[in-house]
């Protein structure tokens, strides 16, 4: 099959973008507003994009109207911070969440059950439950494409790393996070190791098998085939 993006509209172009770039990572952004109030959600559009500095990015898009700017974003232009937090699958509930649409002046940390602890060089908090957590200074902000896109440059002045998976070598643990990851409009759990070369055995041994899913839905269900879904990057309400 042959696409020519330029024939397609944003969410068919979105539909391939999201089902062949994975598993994604999971920037889990929590912010601030001018007057105060919490927000946090999630964007798989995320990834570190330069070393020293460090620094991070994260791609935007409107809300489900397509037009009006996700809170997130409002916030991170009138306070030039935010905090990146590490899903894993004990916080991928809460997680998915306040992925969901809320009112601007709702506190997505409140609706999430989660706790807010206070950063150091940034007014947003972080997520105390998250095993690691990144404070970030707003380097620039980017309009991109032709429906409302916008790119976000963050410079990371502070890691925050739990003690338990911060190693003597300055590295972190990976065995022991448990991450979770981005698979088109579902989730994935990266519970996997390997290194190359891989033994032919275990390629045979996997060919033609699907992923196993971990919610009991059928092997070809798809969150983007139900009823409701925008291409807007939040969840489905109920």
């Amino acid at each position: 099959m042959i696409l020519d993006p330029a024939s397609m509209d944003a969410t068919a172009c979105y539909k391939i973008l999201i089902g062949s770039i994975v598993p994604r990572a999971i920037g889990w952004v929590s912010t601030v507003s001018a007057d105060g109030v919490a927000n946090l959600a999630p964007f798989s559009f995320f990834t570190a994009v330069c070393r020293k500095p460090p620094m991070v990015s994260l791609t935007i898009q409107p809300k489900s109207d397509r037009v009006t700017l996700k809170d997130t974003l409002v916030n991170i232009r009138e306070t030039g911070g935010f905090v990146t937090n590490l899903v894993t699958l004990p916080l991928a509930d809460a997680m998915h969440h306040s992925s969901m649409e809320h009112p601007p002046e709702a506190d997505e940390f409140e609706l999430a059950g989660l706790t807010k602890s206070a950063c150091d060089l940034v007014s947003a908090p972080r997520v105390r439950e998250a095993p690691v957590s990144m404070e970030c200074r707003l380097d620039r902000i980017i309009p991109i494409g032709e429906v409302g896109d916008h790119v976000v440059f963050g410079e990371v002045v502070r890691f925050h790393v739990r003690d338990d998976i911060y190693l003597d070598s300055g590295r972190i643990d990976t065995v022991g996070l448990h991450p979770v990851g981005r698979l088109a409009a579902e989730y994935t759990l990266v519970e996997n190791i390997f290194t190359c070369p891989v033994e032919p055995e275990v390629v045979v041994s996997r060919q033609g098998r699907r992923m196993a899913r971990l919610d009991g839905k059928p092997a070809d269900w798809s969150q983007i085939a139900q009823p409701g879904w925008t291409g807007s990057g939040n969840a489905l309400k109920g």
